[in-house]
């Protein structure tokens, strides 16, 4: 009969694995996360919060739209931006990059 039904036998206890390396690989992943992406956000974010903060009448700025334009008026949170033949408002979130002064004249 062996030969249709094969024997259950038991199994062996489980080997008590080490709770301490689990511990630690969670650390090193959470190492990992935070030095590759949660910190570098964060300083980004900072970096565009002062770059916003230090908008200036008559700077040259690119918003996140991509519009090129000269700010004449700022608000507290909407900024007034020239862009040649027109002039639009624009909240001050969408600031992407300050331009060096003269950059509209070259292009």
């Amino acid at each position: 009969m062996n030969f249709f039904i094969q024997n259950a036998l038991a199994a062996d206890a489980p080997v008590a694995d080490g709770g301490l390396f689990n511990l630690i690989m969670l650390v090193v992943l959470f190492l990992v996360f935070y030095f590759l992406l949660i910190r570098p956000q964060t300083k980004r974010a900072k970096e565009h919060k002062q770059m916003v903060e230090a908008l200036q009448k008559g700077d040259e700025i690119i918003t996140n739209g991509g519009l090129l334009g000269k700010i004449v008026e700022l608000g507290d949170s909407f900024i007034a931006i020239d862009l040649g033949s027109s002039e639009v408002k624009i909240q001050r979130q969408a600031v992407a990059t300050v331009l060096p002064k003269g950059t509209m004249k070259t292009l």
